[in-house]
């Protein structure tokens, strides 16, 4: 059986520990390849964005 693992710190809200889920992907930065990926705490509803490199084996998300 495999053991269980914490998540990543960076999964977790800065404010409550709760668990963050994705809500927005922006690009920021065509030329540089970069997005910024908003996340929202399940428990407390505290937003925390990152600014990441565009990972290309993910799909675009559509823009309504």
């Amino acid at each position: 059986m495999r053991t269980v693992t914490q998540p990543p710190p960076s999964s977790r809200c800065e404010l409550c520990g709760g668990e963050l889920r994705l809500k927005l992907i922006e690009p920021v930065n065509p030329e540089l390849d970069l997005e910024e990926e908003i996340f929202v705490c399940a428990n407390c509803g505290h937003e925390q964005s990152y600014i990441m490199k565009h990972n290309h084996n993910m799909p675009h998300t559509k823009v309504a």
